[in-house]
């Protein structure tokens, strides 16, 4: 149990492995009716140098547009998926021998949150939202990930995206470390409090605090990416030894 929580401290820091430790308590003793999630909001430029330095060629990228476009083992249930297309996603997916080995959603508007109730705003046409991105585990030190955001930075820049925005958990360490080796600014956090049909949100965005009851009631949390600053530019992702792939 120490060690535990020692390697939670370490990956999260004090403050949000109190959090975690507090979520998990509250759905134990809930019998899984109440649940906490705290978010954490980033920016990414769209990069213009390649990741991967054109290696990974083995894995081919594919634009999913729509759900039967997706392959046969996409790992997300039929109903999320309408969802996310319903709002105007689209998926690009790496395939490497005909398994897939990672994807990541884009979506061009407001994104409707679908697990918490709700809606990110977006003040520039310049930006773009980026969210679950999944890599088998097997290949998170491989070459999946830089290959997905080299392909999808080539997208955003056809479109003249400069800046993607992500919500990751605060408690996931693997993708706050994958987003940060490609360079974020940070655009605050919220957490959200579900008990039952009960939501409670704390953030350090306006609208800072709400609470609702109902489906249809949700907090609309806008992010301004006009005024960002572009980070320095990252270098290459991939190992500096050959990879087996």
């Amino acid at each position: 149990m120490a060690n535990r929580l020692s390697q939670s401290v370490a990956q999260l820091g004090c403050l949000n492995a109190a959090w975690y430790a507090f979520g998990r308590l509250l759905h134990r003793l809930s019998r899984g009716r109440w649940a906490l999630y705290k978010y954490q909001f980033v920016a990414q430029a769209v990069g213009t140098a390649s990741l991967c330095r054109g290696r990974g060629a083995q894995i081919a990228v594919q634009l999913c547009q729509r759900a039967e476009q997706l392959p046969p083992d996409y790992p997300r249930r039929a109903d999320v998926l309408a969802g996310r297309y319903a709002q105007g996603a689209c998926s690009l997916a790496a395939v490497r021998r005909g398994e897939l080995v990672g994807f990541l959603w884009l979506l061009f508007d407001a994104y409707q949150e679908d697990e918490v109730r709700a809606r990110y705003l977006l003040a520039s046409p310049q930006s773009c939202w980026d969210f679950d991105v999944w890599v088998r585990p097997q290949e998170r030190l491989g070459l999946a990930f830089p290959r997905l955001w080299d392909e999808a930075n080539r997208l955003l820049r056809a479109r003249a995206v400069r800046w993607s925005c992500s919500r990751i958990s605060a408690f996931n360490p693997g993708s706050l470390r994958a987003h940060a080796s490609i360079g974020t600014v940070a655009l605050g956090s919220a957490t959200f409090l579900r008990c039952g049909r009960w939501q409670w949100m704390l953030a350090t965005r306006a609208p800072y605090f709400h609470l609702s009851r109902q489906p249809a009631a949700f907090p609309r949390l806008s992010f301004d990416t006009s005024a960002l600053a572009h980070p320095p530019a990252m270098e290459s992702l991939c190992p500096t030894s050959k990879p087996s792939n």
